[in-house]
């Protein structure tokens, strides 16, 4: 048993839209309609979106591989690319994604112990992320990961207004 980080290059645009595709549907697609989730998917992760987030110095995507398979992913941002206003002392950790058959073992907290290894090569204090307040089974693995609910801001599923809890983590 072997796992692996690598960072993502242009190289993995296509990998990465169909990992992004394959997570994000099985994990929301029973709570969300049919057209929002393909309204969704179409915007957040057609190639030309994926390739402007991988060229963005301010982002990083990061796959893990569990014995040469991808099991899912991390992407991270700093500065400007961060999709709220926190500051420069904070990271964004914008997405962790992990594939079903790859879930409840230990990966995602492998991804987010990463994140934190990246804030803190950053000199950031605080790391953050968006998580949806009905994805109950992230907010607790959040909660016992030391994260506190710091705020909510609004996501859009297609066009349905969703609420994502804000959840923070000091550093420092």
């Amino acid at each position: 048993m072997t796992i692996n980080i690598k960072k993502c290059t242009l190289e993995d645009l296509r990998k990465l839209q169909e990992i992004s595709y394959e997570t994000f549907n099985d994990t929301f697609k029973h709570q969300n309609s049919t057209e929002n989730m393909n309204a969704y998917l179409e915007r957040a992760f057609n190639l030309e979106q994926l390739e402007k987030e991988l060229s963005n110095i301010s982002s990083q995507f990061f796959f893990v591989y569990f014995n040469n398979e991808v099991a899912g992913y991390l992407k991270v941002n700093t500065n400007d690319a961060q999709s709220e206003e926190m500051g420069d002392e904070s990271l964004e950790i914008e997405r962790i994604y992990i594939k079903n058959k790859f879930q409840k073992h230990g990966f995602g907290k492998y991804l987010l112990n990463k994140a934190m290894e990246i804030a803190m090569e950053h000199k950031k204090k605080k790391i953050w992320l968006g998580v949806w307040e009905q994805n109950e089974n992230a907010i607790a693995f959040y909660k016992k990961m030391g994260f506190v609910q710091t705020g909510v801001h609004s996501f859009y599923m297609g066009d349905e207004e969703q609420i994502d809890f804000i959840m923070t983590k000091t550093l420092i």
